[in-house]
């Protein structure tokens, strides 16, 4: 089945997340926070914001996925809950792993604008059929995509779902 997956190593992550910083950093957006969504965004975030030098990283909880190609109707957000006031007038770079649906960067990116000042989106991957278009995206695919935090198997099963 690794023929019909796109497989992100460790080490091509790195360059990724690089590039990705730096699409940001030439465009001249300066993020006063980066925002991760939980859970595939949380690496990503973290890098970009180490790399853009912004000591300011948020998360928001989102599930969406059940398993490999399957989805709850909709994205919904999950405990613990940001203060968007925290957001008010600042600049929000939400990011995550990929926007394959994009209803989960859209559900983000909706809700922090009601607050922010200014909210642009970055992505690892965008799939073709995202309905939300990031504004900076390393790669765009449309295969299922193993990335290196979760290719693994699961040490401790709690959900019995695999891949999501």
């Amino acid at each position: 089945m690794d023929h019909e997956r796109e497989i992100l190593t460790w080490d091509t992550y790195g360059v990724a997340v690089r590039e990705l910083a730096q699409a940001v950093a030439d465009s001249g957006f300066e993020p006063d926070i980066v925002l991760g969504i939980a859970r595939g965004g949380l690496i990503p975030a973290g890098s970009v914001a180490y790399a853009l030098d912004c000591k300011h990283l948020f998360t928001m909880n989102v599930e969406f996925y059940t398993g490999v190609g399957t989805t709850r109707d909709e994205p919904t957000l999950l405990p613990p809950f940001l203060d968007l006031a925290e957001l008010d007038d600042l600049s929000v770079l939400v990011v995550d792993d990929v926007a394959d649906s994009g209803k989960t960067l859209e559900l983000v990116v909706r809700v922090c604008s009601e607050h922010a000042g200014a909210v642009r989106s970055a992505v690892i991957y965008e799939k073709p059929r995202t309905l939300l278009t990031p504004d900076y995206a390393w790669r765009r695919t449309d295969q299922w995509i193993n990335f290196p935090w979760s290719s693994e198997p699961v040490i401790t099963p709690r959900t019995g779902v695999v891949d999501a």
